[in-house]
């Protein structure tokens, strides 16, 4: 049987999803292939979406007019609003999901998706044939022209989106017993990899892993400290709408418990048949969320280590033990969990265990994460080397929008580094490649002023909408609230503020008395000083935010923020201005650096395996100095 599509999405997580429905959205005529329906959108770790810049991408994802901030509201179990105790550049939204009506959730999503189809079955061969359209030695000869499944179905397509995951090859541990499989009780792809790197694309090994599951009906929650979200309503998307479900989920509580030197020595004493250290797990797994017996190795010193417990979803007992990710034997596992206060007698519902896996060099891939060696051919997720549900769901809406786009052969859609922290993800992961599984973090990005979690729309939504990914209604929200901030901000840029009238409140307030007048925005600059305590002590100002007709709250505090960082916003944006003369320089094609005497062994190695697109990207490889930059500088004359 012979299927025909614009668009193909081979996995049904999260890049799966995203790049699916983004490509549809775009009007190419997209199908999905994944193993199981039922399984679309999986939590396969942790029940939770955000966290430290993973909500600020997730954010992204909305602006853009994407799915997971949306389901990701209509499925929360508690919200939560993380480092609110430093500036606005770290604020990052996080929420715990119910897993089971989160894949319900998405299912419906792509279930209402017009130009998405789905296919339930297994991908295991890419189908290739030579290019014809290369006019440059540096553009690719092969092109990717569909696939086959292991039920014989073949499938054309214009581009193909590689979005796997752990399936590839994937291969389960606990303690010595190897089970081949892509997630616990869900079969591996034995065979996509091997028909992709026939064609001289490079792949590699990593290594990740998960929790053991609890029945919450035998934990004794009395030992425990309880964490609760936040009162306030806050929501992922920008954009308002249906849930899709009965109603606002009850909010539930997570809980707070500690290892202790008697779980270590009980963890210590499976070490010999732990496969990270019995030499059973080569490939590298994630440094930021290692397992409890990497904790132990790393730091022996350390008496206890905190873990969280956190509910699988409304309406079912299973709880997930977040800190506690482990391939050691099951019974070494179970009988160290007997060993916690709270869980002497937790029953499991499973083991925690590890999972290895191929991944693909993306510095083998462009800013659109198209492949340099296959055209038409895309990765996106955990194929990239990448970890985490929200690092993965912002590639994949870029491969998708930029899969669609290929159809039709108009301009791709690229994000810079000051633009969006996938901006950032992207050029990381195409510049620099990968040697452990990539997170992301606001540490990673040089203008994180520019990328908070407040303004991505502002960022996002009007370039979003110039290339049709975000509809007209979506559109006139954003502009409503965009006239709305900056009638605030032009508000309190010319309200005349009098230091007689003013001085009193000001004391109460903790902060120094005016010697004259100012303006109401050198208040709001200073730092004891926000809408919230100014209200009531300048009515006008409530009264022009009452005024609001929608989204009070949101559209003050992105005014807010506006105004009290303006110094830092504007100084920001000069930085990045001056890195976006050395993007607007284009390299690729115009050097052999191999013959290029003046630049160092390192810098022609570097520059001749990435073939960067411009003098900017090419600063930011690792090995690449800036006297190198400045040699490629006086060749172009510039």
């Amino acid at each position: 049987m012979i299927l025909n599509y614009d668009v193909i999405v081979i996995g049904g997580g999260h890049a799966g999803c995203e790049a699916a429905c983004a490509a549809a959205n775009m009007g190419a005529k997209t199908l999905l292939v994944t193993m199981d329906m039922n399984k679309i959108g999986q939590m396969s770790c942790n029940p939770a979406v955000g966290g430290i810049a993973k909500g600020q991408i997730v954010r992204e994802i909305d602006a853009l007019g994407g799915q997971m901030g949306r389901v990701t509201d209509a499925t929360a179990i508690q919200f939560r609003m993380l480092n609110v105790g430093k500036g606005p550049a770290v604020w990052s939204p996080r929420a715990q999901c119910d897993r089971g009506k989160f894949i319900w959730k998405w299912r419906e999503t792509i279930d209402h998706t017009e130009n998405l189809d789905v296919w339930q079955d297994q991908v295991d061969e890419l189908m290739v044939e030579n290019a014809t359209s290369a006019a440059a030695e540096s553009q690719p000869t092969k092109r990717a022209v569909g696939v086959r499944t292991i039920w014989g179905a073949e499938i054309h397509a214009k581009s193909v989106v590689i979005t796997a995951g752990t399936f590839l090859n994937g291969l389960m541990h606990i303690g010595r017993k190897m089970v081949k499989g892509g997630r616990i009780a869900e079969p591996a792809a034995e065979r996509l990899t091997e028909s992709i790197t026939q064609h001289g694309i490079r792949s590699n090994r990593m290594k990740t892993g998960t929790p053991v599951r609890l029945d919450k009906r035998s934990i004794d929650f009395s030992k425990l400290r309880q964490q609760d979200g936040e009162q306030r309503a806050y929501r992922f998307s920008y954009y308002p709408g249906k849930s899709g479900l009965s109603g606002t989920l009850p909010q539930l509580p997570c809980w707070e418990c500690y290892t202790n030197p008697d779980v270590h020595e009980m963890l210590r004493s499976g070490l010999a048949d732990s496969p990270l250290y019995n030499g059973q797990i080569q490939s590298i797994g994630p440094r930021y969320c290692p397992s409890i017996e990497t904790k132990l190795v790393t730091f022996p010193d350390r008496e206890q280590h905190l873990l969280f417990l956190e509910p699988e979803g409304a309406e079912t007992n299973e709880m997930y033990l977040n800190g506690f990710s482990s391939s050691l034997p099951m019974d070494v596992q179970i009988e160290a969990l007997h060993k916690i206060s709270g869980l002497e007698n937790a029953k499991v519902y499973r083991p925690g265990y590890a999972i290895e896996y191929d991944f693909f060099d993306p510095t083998q891939l462009r800013h659109t994460l198209e492949s340099k060696i296959i055209e038409g051919l895309f990765f996106a997720g955990q194929v990239n080397g990448t970890t985490g549900y929200e690092e993965a769901a912002g590639q994949g809406l870029v491969a998708g929008v930029n899969a669609a786009l290929k159809c039709v052969g108009t301009e791709e859609f690229v994000m810079r580094r000051d633009e969006s922290y996938i901006g950032v993800l992207i050029d990381d992961l195409v510049t620099k490649g990968v040697d452990e599984p990539y997170r992301m973090f606001t540490s990673r990005a040089e203008y994180r002023i520019l990328l908070r979690q407040d303004d991505a729309d502002a960022r996002l939504t009007e370039r979003a909408y110039e290339i049709g990914l975000v509809k007209k209604d979506r559109f006139d929200w954003w502009m409503q609230k965009k006239q709305a901030i900056e009638e605030i901000v032009e508000f309190c840029k010319n309200f005349p503020i009098k230091a007689k009238e003013i001085n009193p409140a000001l004391e109460k307030l903790g902060t120094t008395p005016l010697q004259f007048g100012v303006k109401l925005e050198d208040l709001i600059a200073r730092p004891q000083l926000n809408f919230q305590n100014l209200m009531p002590i300048i009515p006008q100002l409530r009264e022009f935010i009452d005024k609001l007709p929608n989204r009070k709250e949101e559209i003050a505090e992105a005014a807010e923020i506006r105004i009290k960082y303006k110094g830092y916003i504007e100084r920001e944006k000069l930085v990045a201005e001056k890195m976006h003369r050395l993007e607007n320089i284009k390299i690729k094609g115009h050097f052999d650096y191999n013959s290029i005497q003046s630049l160092s062994t390192e810098c022609r190695q570097k520059l001749t395996a990435i073939d960067p697109e411009t003098l900017a990207q090419a600063s930011r490889i690792p090995g690449v100095s800036p006297s190198d930059i400045n040699v490629l500088l006086v060749l172009m004359g510039r």
